[in-house]
C-alpha cells in the first residue's frame, strides 16, 4: 500500500496565532507532527502552509513544503492545491494530518490509509476513540461523531450528540450508560480525485455553523467510513491549556 501524508499548517490560527511554530521541547510543534508522519510508512510527507516563515522553518529541519494560498477556509482546501500543483493521480491515497497533532501515533496514520485502501467503494475514511468523561464530552473543542451499523458517519458535532435525554435528566453529572460516545480523531484519508470534488462544492450551512469541514461531505450525500482507532490518539492542540498539557506530557521521562 502506498500513500502520501499532507500536513496543513496554518500560521494565522484564530485560537493560537502562529500555532505551527509554538515551542515544544525545543522544537516547533509542526516538527513533532512531521516526525510522526515520517514514521508511518508514507511514501512522502508534505507540509502545506500559507506562511513563508513556516516554510523556512520546516525546510530547515528537512521537510518537503508547499507554499499555498492564504485564502483557504479548511485544511482540505489547502491539500487540494497541493494535489493540483503536484499533479497527483486521482487514485492516490492522501492522509490529511492536522499540523496540531504532535502526539498522534504513526500507527493511526497508517491505519486510516489502510482503511481507505482496502475499500474501493469508499472515498473518505477517518478514526474515532471512546469518550470516557463529562469534561471531554461537553467540550466544544472535542468533536463527537455518531455512526451507523456499517461504521459510516451519521453526524459530527461539537455538541454532545446524541443527547441522552433520560440519562441526563436522572443524573446530569454522570456519563450516560445507554450510548457509547466517541471522539473524532482529526485525521482523514481520501483519494486525490475525491478531494477535487470536495473543493468544487461550496461550503454548506452546517459546516459554517459548526466550523467542521467534514460536514460538507455528509451535506452532499457522500459517505465517511469511521474506524475505531487501534491505539490512543494523544492530545491535539486547539487551546493554550491543551498546549500546556502536551508540553508537560512530552517533558515526562
Amino acid at each position: 500500500m502506498s500513500f502520501s501524508v499532507i500536513i496543513p499548517a496554518r500560521f494565522a490560527s484564530t485560537r493560537l496565532h502562529g500555532k505551527p511554530l509554538l515551542d515544544i521541547q525545543g522544537h516547533p510543534m509542526i516538527y513533532w507532527t512531521w516526525r510522526q508522519a515520517c514514521q508511518s510508512g508514507a511514501a512522502r510527507v508534505i507540509i502545506a502552509t500559507e506562511s513563508d516563515l513556516v516554510r523556512q522553518v520546516c525546510e530547515g529541519f528537512g521537510a518537503q513544503v508547499c507554499l499555498t494560498s492564504a485564502q483557504h477556509q479548511s485544511g482540505t482546501e489547502r491539500i487540494a492545491e497541493v494535489i493540483d500543483r503536484l499533479a497527483l493521480a486521482d487514485d492516490e491515497v492522501i492522509v490529511n494530518l492536522q499540523g496540531d497533532e504532535p502526539m498522534l501515533p504513526p500507527t493511526l496514520i497508517h491505519q486510516v490509509a489502510q482503511a481507505l485502501a482496502g475499500r474501493h467503494d469508499v472515498f473518505m475514511a477517518t478514526l474515532c476513540e471512546p469518550i470516557e468523561d463529562l469534561e471531554t464530552l461537553f467540550s466544544s473543542h472535542t468533536v463527537k461523531v455518531s455512526r451507523n451499523v456499517e461504521r459510516f458517519a451519521i453526524n459530527f458535532s461539537r455538541a454532545p450528540l446524541p443527547w441522552a435525554r433520560d440519562e441526563f435528566e436522572l443524573n446530569p453529572k454522570q456519563m450516560p450508560n445507554n450510548w457509547h460516545y466517541t471522539r473524532h480523531v482529526g485525521l482523514y484519508a481520501y483519494r486525490a480525485g475525491f478531494v477535487k470534488r470536495y473543493v468544487s462544492w461550496p461550503p454548506c450551512e452546517l459546516e459554517l455553523v459548526e466550523r467542521l469541514e467534514q460536514l460538507r461531505v455528509l451535506w452532499h450525500g457522500e459517505r465517511i467510513l469511521v474506524e475505531d482507532a487501534l491505539v490512543g490518539a494523544g492530545i491535539g492542540v486547539d487551546t493554550q491549556a491543551q498546549l500546556d498539557k502536551v508540553r508537560a506530557l512530552m517533558r515526562a521521562p
